[in-house]
């Protein structure tokens, strides 16, 4: 390793995005792919917004010039999408973000670095740990419930009085969670209210849109929260890498001095834009997307071995039931393998399988696939 590098950085593991090419059982070439990986959305944008788009760049991006690199145009029509329920933000409560990730990483700067820890539970979206560990930041994680998923809190209760050096200082929350689609519960959200205003709270609504679940309305009650949301899932912008925060004024000035100058490129905040100006033609898909999520979870819990649970994002966890002949994570793998083999992608994390919802078309070969590989073996 090179002598100039931080020994901690040999430890830690990437994030690996798809494709990742990592697979001892390769797809074969003549296979249909299914890219149920990544919880992207499986529609494109329209033709006429990708033709507004492409006009919107040949007539007006002059490639020679920054960026708006104070987002103050998205930045007024986030919060008006924003204020559809309820109206109490203004541009001076949202900042945006080279997609979620940015912002994580400059809110665990404005709140961690140097000075604290932060709290997960087990499973949930890697990036939070990945990005702390990349600035030396401590990870405390505790666990969730095997059934239904509910954060362990008097564990997460007992990781905040105890963890002394350095202190928990941010506790990350997705509302509803990855992978395991499940929102947060009244016991949980007590919790959150409990927390003393000296730790941050964030609150990942990633996938709001689905779950149509929020808690921007409380923000005002709570300087301490901060509200996650992205471009990448609904409205099908993941390919531009547009995230956005809600939060108390305060906050967002501090991010605004931490993030990096120009972050977000000009094609990306005129994507987020005609998404925005074009959200009810674009979120038109969600109905038929929970429609889909309902057939796979009904199909699939049909199977004895498979423990799937309801979900209020755009996919679903399933695990494996006990068998006796395998062990659990090696039938697991062997499962995620062989889907990948048949066309299926598939991710496998927090002890199960992650599938994001698709097509019609695609969710059935996703059926097709599952029921042509033979019981446990």
């Amino acid at each position: 390793m090179l002598p100039f590098i931080r020994k901690d950085l040999a430890q830690f593991t990437a994030y690996k995005p798809h494709p990742s090419g990592d697979s001892p059982q390769p797809v074969q070439l003549s296979t249909q792919i299914d890219r149920l990986d990544t919880n992207e959305s499986p529609y494109d944008l329209p033709s006429e917004l990708k033709q507004k788009l492409a006009w919107t760049y040949q007539q007006l991006i002059e490639t020679n010039r920054y960026p708006d690199g104070g987002h103050e145009t998205l930045k007024d029509a986030i919060a008006e999408y924003v204020n559809e329920s309820p109206s109490l933000f203004t541009a001076a409560n949202i900042s945006v973000g080279n997609g979620s990730d940015e912002i994580i990483r400059s809110l665990l700067i404005a709140s961690c670095l140097g000075f604290g820890s932060i709290l997960v539970a087990q499973p949930t979206f890697s990036m939070y740990a990945i990005l702390a560990q990349t600035l030396g930041i401590r990870v405390v994680a505790v666990g969730r419930n095997e059934e239904n998923f509910e954060i362990d809190l008097k564990a997460a209760q007992l990781a905040i009085e105890n963890t002394q050096n350095p202190p928990i200082r941010a506790v990350f929350v997705v509302h509803p969670n990855s992978p395991t689609g499940n929102p947060l519960t009244a016991a949980e959200l007590a919790w959150l209210r409990s927390l003393s205003e000296e730790i941050l709270v964030v609150i990942d609504e990633a996938y709001f849109e689905f779950s149509q679940t929020t808690l921007v309305g409380e923000l005002p009650l709570h300087p301490n929260w901060v509200v996650l949301r992205t471009f990448s899932k609904a409205f099908r912008l993941a390919a531009l890498r547009v995230g956005y925060c809600v939060a108390h004024p305060e906050l967002i000035t501090i991010l605004e001095k931490v993030r990096l100058p120009y972050n977000l490129p000009s094609f990306s905040i005129a994507g987020a834009l005609i998404a925005l100006q074009n959200h009810k033609l674009l979120l038109e898909s969600i109905s038929q997307t929970l429609s889909e999520r309902a057939k796979l979870i009904h199909a699939l819990s049909q199977n004895p071995a498979f423990q799937v649970t309801e979900s209020a994002a755009n996919f679903i966890f399933l695990r494996l039931k006990p068998n006796g002949s395998q062990p659990k994570d090696a039938a697991l793998k062997n499962l995620h393998q062989k889907l990948r083999s048949a066309g299926t992608l598939v991710r496998e994390t927090g002890g199960g399988l992650r599938i994001t919802i698709g097509t019609t078309s695609e969710n059935l070969r996703t059926l097709n696939n599952f029921s042509s590989i033979p019981d446990r073996d």
